[in-house]
């Protein structure tokens, strides 16, 4: 499913939420680098909680926050404007809630 993306490709909407995406100024190789390690890091973190091993699913989970900051979804910004980071905000509560009030449920994720 393809999600709403703000005009300024900043966020993605699931459920109204806004959530940061991927820097796009990555080159190709090193985003399917990124991707691949986050699709591993995933897969162990899925694997220890059903080995219920909670030291591997820390690792794990450490992992996947890594390569999330990597890509430039999780800390500092890949903008330099200055904008505020609204990753994870409610979309009606921010700059973008015009832009949102026009979406299709569908665009949302919300059907």
């Amino acid at each position: 499913m393809k999600h709403a993306i703000t005009p300024d490709g900043r966020y993605f909407v699931v459920r109204g939420r806004l959530w940061r995406t991927a820097n796009p100024y990555l080159t190709e190789a090193k985003r399917v680098d990124l991707v691949g390690r986050l699709m591993k890091a995933r897969r162990a973190v899925r694997e220890a909680k059903k080995a219920r091993n909670p030291e591997a699913e820390a690792a794990a989970h450490k992992a996947v926050d890594e390569v999330k900051h990597a890509l430039g979804e999780r800390g500092p910004v890949w903008w330099d404007d200055g904008s505020t980071d609204l990753n994870r905000h409610m979309a009606k509560n921010t700059v973008y809630a015009d832009w949102y009030s026009k979406l299709s449920p569908a665009a949302d994720g919300k059907v």
